[in-house]
């Protein structure tokens, strides 16, 4: 991720037709004029979730339009808040317009700044509060973008995607944070891959394995809350699982490949060997590692292994096998079995791609909504994650339909927290063969 303006908005756009024609725009019907801000209008964002991520979209959004304005920032914790605000102004003072009062933290923080007259919200919490907020967020009126995964369960998948029905009744935009989709090598290689470049396609090889990632400690008086929501990576209701918060990436490529289909099954394996031991022992609850078969309706096959251990062999890539050859998904020529694609295709930040190409649709009035792939993407990893968790092939349709759901009922820091420490102070961990798919 890299926030920084020196690569100038006009760099960006001459690197890519993305942003006026290209494949990322959904659409070309005109939108309603009360839908878009026209020529030099001030666009005014809200920050929904003020991490690194959050903080970095919005910078990537100040980079793409010089003319946007952040007007307000939300977060579950209020120093996540400020520290976003103060990063922000440093890159760029004049785009930032966030008295103290636009300031608001707490689990509810996402209704203060849905209040204001943003026009446009990046939401950017832990996944699990996503469906929630992007129905709230549709509701008032705003445009969106979410970064991925876009839920973590099967309620927050139909709620996702009952919300992305309303945004289009609402003439409202959404952006979603799967940036491969805005990088010109993925979509060139992709667009031959379906136009035939290696015959019929039959199996993908996708890939997320890597050392790991933060542990958050807990702090001094934090309740049990406070401290899932602090360490959220950790926490299936939370996160999804590193399946999910970032092997989508890879799962979204598959789909992609495969026509923005969705498998219809999946069965799999996994388990946490290394994650909890030592002086993480006690802090959360999530696989260090999963290996999926999943199948599409036409009986490809997607093979996908995510993990985070260190020492290990380690790859964030993408493969299709054809029936007249293999090719990497990002078009890179790696040995004489894969084919290259024609041309150098230009060189993009994607992170930065994706907001150049939300905002040149906003400013166009063009329809816009990368929710409907962030949806399936993201009940991909579901499916995947189920399937690993119980050690069962798991139907697309029977996920679904599933009512399995940690989020909490109340949201507040002195609530019950939706996963309990057991009698010897661990969280629990899924076991397959006795977790159960509901």
């Amino acid at each position: 991720m890299n926030a920084s303006r020196s690569t100038s908005r006009r760099q960006f756009l001459a690197s890519s037709s993305l942003a006026v024609a290209g494949v990322s725009l959904a659409g070309s019907l005109h939108i309603g004029r009360s839908a878009h801000a026209a020529g030099s209008e001030v666009i005014k964002v809200a920050l929904i979730g003020a991490g690194g991520r959050g903080t970095g979209a919005v910078a990537q959004l100040m980079n793409a339009d010089a003319n946007l304005k952040l007007i307000a920032v939300a977060d579950a914790f209020a120093e996540n808040a400020t520290r976003a605000v103060d990063r922000l102004r440093k890159q760029a003072e004049q785009q930032v317009d966030v008295p103290q009062e636009r300031v608001f933290s707490g689990l509810r923080a996402h209704e203060d700044a849905l209040a204001t007259d943003a026009q446009l919200v990046v939401l950017a919490t832990p996944p699990g509060f996503r469906p929630l907020h992007y129905q709230a967020a549709i509701k008032a009126g705003k445009h969106v973008f979410m970064e991925k995964p876009c839920c973590v369960d099967a309620p927050g998948y139909r709620s996702l995607m009952e919300t992305n029905k309303l945004a289009d009744e609402k003439n409202l935009l959404v952006g979603v944070g799967l940036q491969r989709r805005h990088e010109p090598p993925y979509i060139e290689t992709i667009q031959r891959l379906r136009d035939g470049v290696i015959g019929d396609i039959q199996f993908l090889r996708v890939y997320w394995n890597g050392s790991g990632i933060w542990n958050r400690p807990r702090q001094p008086g934090m309740t049990e809350m406070q401290y899932q929501v602090h360490n959220w990576y950790h926490f299936c209701w939370l996160s999804g699982d590193n399946i999910g918060e970032q092997h989508i990436h890879n799962l979204d490529v598959g789909n992609w490949v495969m026509g923005d289909e969705h498998p219809i099954e999946a069965n799999g394996m996994g388990g946490c060997t290394a994650r909890y031991l030592d002086q993480n022992k006690g802090t959360g609850q999530i696989f260090d590692h999963h290996f999926v078969e999943f199948t599409f309706g036409s009986g490809t096959k997607m093979y996908s292994q995510c993990r985070h251990i260190k020492d290990c062999y380690n790859d964030v890539k993408e493969f299709a096998h054809g029936t007249k050859g293999m090719m990497r998904c990002d078009g890179v020529v790696e040995g004489e079995r894969v084919r290259r694609a024609q041309g150098k295709p230009a060189k993009v930040n994607g992170h930065q791609q994706e907001q150049i190409d939300l905002v040149a649709a906003l400013r166009a009035g063009k329809r816009y909504n990368e929710g409907y792939y962030g949806a399936n993407s993201s009940m991909t990893s579901v499916l995947g994650r189920l399937a690993t968790y119980s050690g069962q092939v798991v139907k697309w349709d029977d996920a679904v339909a599933g009512n399995a759901s940690d989020f909490p009922k109340e949201l507040s820091w002195d609530a019950e927290p939706p996963v309990k420490k057991d009698a010897d102070g661990n969280y629990p961990i899924p076991v397959p063969g006795i977790f159960r798919v509901s």
